[in-house]
């Protein structure tokens, strides 16, 4: 891939890559004399070539060794190790690897341009190991006693799926399954009713996104005719008994547990299990018979759960359905599917819904506005980037998996029997005194203490609806909040405000399900596939390894949305946006610039001129002399500046004119005896140039190089600066 050059050059100099090329065959390193003299560059043409060099060592293409020589990170000598100061990820067996965008050099040989947000070094291959791999060819690269060369050509330029493929391969998402698992899914056969409850007659559907590629849950739902529970409801959640095809201590099972659970991407998914599973036997179709585990539960008029059991049975879904069908049909347009199903089925569940909504509302579960992005491809294509729509119709099936997933929990802890919780610990006392002070900050007054409850932040959440706060209050009330996490040690769930929670809908696409499925087995006796005592043993293993690999999981869908939206925006360079910003560090800004949610990043050295100050507490940089202050939700106007394709990063610039520099008294910009020192002293440097009016060639920190080191000598510092 070649590398824009942002250096400003002059026409005729020499671009990125013919310098590369050069100081490859130099034995991969050359001084800045002998550069400028192999290109014929003198007097004050050095400068350009300086600035060439320094955008080179900045974005990892070369590293300064000693004597001002110029090297090549990678090259295959000694001091390769010395050069590449991350450490490289390692494979199963060990083997340090590097996946990338192939780049071929004039001098032979290639250079592959990490993908992987945690490489900063591209690596240099030499020729003959380079494996015929062409331009733009996404590799893996393994090192061996003889340095780096390509192991495999991933995939070829320009072909469907390369972007999903970086993540998958750079966070080693296992994505082919052995053959021996496979195997195991041959003749699977649905089970004779049996012991099984009969729930074949009862219209149960599943409610899915229009781009669902698994269907594993399904509802049901009437008015409860119990004379002791007036205006109740009776639930069914019926979902997939993947526990009768994947047994403990089976190569199905072993392969589930190593995935974690399903990884979603824009054109593909990595499930856990494999597609005689997931897309057959385990997906509840509509009109065909299926293994189903399912919750009976009965509420109140509040939404209060009354009672709850669990039973294996046999169903036949009645349709499968979308949340756009139920949503039009609620809204008084049904289509062919949904008019027959309307009073007999969506209207029930619909109404079941709005009262598991009041008891929501009265325990305070906390309910954060945050928009997902949707890419929409065609033919491998990205065709548009949007903001999914949120209706009820999600927030009905939402209730409803809640809801299972807490009498199951419910179940479990009845019968004593250890099971792996769905935790989400309250925030930080510390963490949530710094959000505190920085909500009061916008305007706000938080009406309670160091140790907010769900009910408390929802109240929060509700004042700001609407205002121009909003997207930043959400955002702040996110950061301030533990990470939810799976462990056998009940903590309880904070935003959900509930006292035990257990996951128990989802066991096509994680492993935490199939656990607590065998856990209702092994209680309820439905069964001799239930949990062992091995299981028992390490759950609280198995509850740290599923909750990093959900991590994973996560980090690699956000990364490939963050590169399809790159590849979307590569012909808008120079474009300017509307923009939001979503975090503020001490190197620069990040921003979210509308529609698209697009993540960038305006790199403090391109903010107007001046000596910044992170404030880690109010989210805020603060200019010293100026007084500027950018902070969190901020509106902005940005200029797209460039595009990095392999790692999804956006390089953004403020647009001149759009923000007004506050008028900020001299007594707030430093001390002005300082000031007097510096600026009025006639003994001072005549070639230093005074701070915000320009850099300066002889000043050791410019504007946006980060804070000062500390002053070691007795003096004291001086602060204006």
């Amino acid at each position: 891939m070649k590398q824009k050059d942002n250096s400003g050059n002059k026409p005729g100099m020499p671009s990125p890559k013919d310098i590369i090329d050069f100081i490859t065959s130099r034995q991969g390193r050359a001084s800045k004399a002998e550069i400028a003299r192999h290109f014929h560059i003198k007097g004050n043409d050095r400068i350009g070539l300086k600035g060439i060099l320094k955008d080179l060592l900045n974005r990892g293409q070369l590293h300064q060794g000693t004597f001002r020589n110029y090297m090549i990170p990678g090259q295959i000598e000694k001091d390769t190790a010395v050069m590449r100061k991350e450490k490289q990820p390692r494979d199963e067996s060990g083997t340090e690897f590097f996946v990338g965008l192939f780049q071929t050099l004039k001098t032979g040989g290639g250079l592959i341009t990490p993908v992987s947000r945690k490489d900063k070094s591209p690596v240099m291959i030499a020729e003959g190991r380079t494996q015929s791999a062409a331009e733009g060819d996404l590799v893996r690269a393994v090192y061996t006693v003889r340095g780096w060369q390509i192991e495999d050509i991933l995939s070829h330029h320009g072909d469907a799926g390369m972007i999903s493929l970086m993540a998958i391969k750079t966070m080693e998402i296992p994505d082919i399954f052995p053959q021996e698992v496979l195997d195991e899914c041959e003749d699977l056969e649905v089970p004779a009713l049996g012991d099984r409850t009969d729930y074949r007659k009862i219209p149960l559907v599943t409610i899915d996104g229009e781009d669902a590629r698994d269907f594993d849950d399904a509802v049901f739902a009437e008015p409860d005719t119990a004379k002791d529970n007036p205006g109740g409801w009776k639930l069914l959640v019926a979902i997939a008994d993947v526990s009768h095809y994947v047994k403990p201590g089976s190569a199905l099972d072993a392969e589930a547990y190593k995935r974690g659970n399903s990884v979603y991407f824009p054109d593909r998914v990595v499930p856990m299990l494999p597609e005689a599973l997931s897309n057959d036997m385990c997906s509840l179709r509509p009109h065909v018979e299926r293994a189903c585990m399912v919750a009976e539960m009965r509420i109140d008029q509040f939404g209060e759960l009354k009672s709850q059991r669990v039973k294996r049975g046999l169903m036949k879904s009645a349709a499968r359905l979308t949340y756009n069908q139920v949503q039009a049909a609620l809204d008084g347009h049904p289509d062919d599917m949904t008019a027959p199903l309307l009073d007999t089925v969506i209207r029930p569940l619909y109404a079941a819904y709005k009262t598991l909504e009041k008891a929501r509302a009265e325990r305070g579960a906390v309910e954060l506005d945050l928009p997902e992005r949707k890419v929409i491809l065609k033919n491998g294509e990205v065709q548009d980037i949007s903001m999914r729509m949120r209706f009820e119709s999600h927030k009905l099936i939402e209730e409803f998996m809640i809801l299972a997933n807490v009498a199951t929990a419910t179940v479990l802890e009845k019968e004593d029997q250890q099971l792996l919780y769905r935790i989400h610990d309250k925030p930080d006392n510390s963490r949530w005194a710094a959000t505190k002070e920085f909500l009061m900050e916008l305007g706000l007054r938080p009406k309670y203490g160091l140790s907010p409850s769900p009910k408390d932040m929802k109240a929060l959440l509700k004042e700001v609806e609407g205002r121009d706060e909003a997207p930043l209050v959400n955002d702040i009330v996110l950061r301030s909040m533990a990470q939810a996490s799976y462990s056998p040690s009940n903590v309880g769930h904070f935003g959900l405000a509930l006292e035990r929670y257990a996951h128990f809908t989802s066991p096509i696409r994680r492993y935490a399900d199939l656990i607590v499925h065998r856990a209702l087995i092994r209680a309820l006796h439905l069964g001799n596939d239930g949990l062992t005592d091995f299981e028992v043993g390490r759950l609280s293993i198995i509850g740290e390894h599923i909750s990093t690999r959900e991590r994973v999981a996560q980090g690699a869908e956000r990364e490939t949305i963050d590169r399809y939206i790159a590849t979307y925006l590569q012909d808008r360079v120079g474009a300017t946006f509307a923009a939001r910003i979503s975090g503020v560090t001490s190197f620069g800004i990040f921003v979210t610039i509308e529609p698209t949610g697009a993540d960038g990043l305006v790199p403090i050295r391109t903010l107007p001129n001046d000596y910044y100050i992170h404030d880690e507490k109010r989210h805020s940089l603060i200019g010293r002399r100026t007084g500027m202050t950018f902070r969190l939700a901020m509106p902005l106007t940005v200029r797209l500046l460039e595009v990095e394709l392999a790692t999804g990063r956006l390089l953004m610039e403020l647009v001149p004119g759009t923000i007004a520099i506050p008028d900020v008294p001299p007594s707030s910009r430093g001390d002005r005896r300082d000031k007097r020192n510096r600026f009025d002293n006639p003994n001072r440097n005549p070639n230093r140039n005074r701070r915000g009016e320009g850099p300066s060639e002889r000043s050791s920190h410019k504007p946006g190089n980060g804070p000062r080191k500390p002053v070691k000598s007795g003096r004291k510092p001086d602060r204006s600066r």
